[in-house]
């Protein structure tokens, strides 16, 4: 087992790269120069992996104390190939859309490269997911076949410690208070929902409780 900066990997740097090459590879045309590109950036991506997976609540993702990395674990993975297309977004290099697709290919994910979210975010059984340019807080988690879209041209706004359950949807002018849980098939739209709440049902007929 590798140790990186205080993040334990199953490969050592170079073997996680080559691996990453390889999975491009297979579905796309890799040159050269973008190859130099992601050995460019690649401690920067896992600096986040690092930040991420730090503050997450999830046995998989510590060991020995200490964040941790497996290439193939494929929660994992979906969040270093989120960070790695987000970060070529940011520089505005076409190889985004690489990394974009090829995470939607292995993970059955929609989260386009410039989706922002935040620095710690946590899914669970994730298949089906589609995520859109909200606005997300920190300590955002999912399930699958979540959704998060616009209306009209307009997003939601998720606070911090939000929890999507299974095949919940938030979408439009809805913004969504910390400490939420917005529970299984709940579907809210252009709705606004309190902190420290869990909501219920269909909109515009929601139950929402206090927590």
């Amino acid at each position: 087992m590798m140790i990186l900066d205080n993040l334990k990997c199953d490969l050592s740097v170079p073997q996680l790269e080559e691996i990453l090459i390889r999975r491009l590879e297979n579905y796309f045309f890799i040159e050269d120069a973008e190859k130099d590109i992601i050995r460019k950036y690649h401690y920067d991506v896992l600096q986040k992996v690092k930040s991420c997976f730090l503050k997450v609540e999830n046995k998989y993702f510590i060991k020995e104390g200490e964040p941790y990395f497996s290439y193939v674990h494929s929660g994992q993975y979906l969040i270093y190939l989120y960070f790695f297309s987000n970060l070529l977004a940011k520089l505005d290099h076409p190889l985004k859309e690489k990394f974009y697709y090829l995470n939607k290919i292995m993970h059955g994910v929609d989260i386009y490269c410039d989706v922002e979210l935040p620095a710690v975010f946590f899914f669970e059984h994730p298949i089906g997911m589609i995520l859109g340019r909200a606005i997300y807080g920190e300590n955002f988690f999912a399930m699958q076949g979540c959704t998060v879209g616009g209306n009209k041209g307009v997003y939601p706004v998720i606070g911090t410690n939000v929890k999507m359950f299974s095949n919940s949807k938030i979408i439009g002018d809805s913004t969504i208070g910390d400490n939420v849980c917005v529970a299984a098939n709940t579907y809210i739209k252009d709705t606004n929902i309190p902190s420290n709440s869990m909501v219920f049902g269909q909109s515009p007929t929601l139950i929402i409780k206090g927590l």
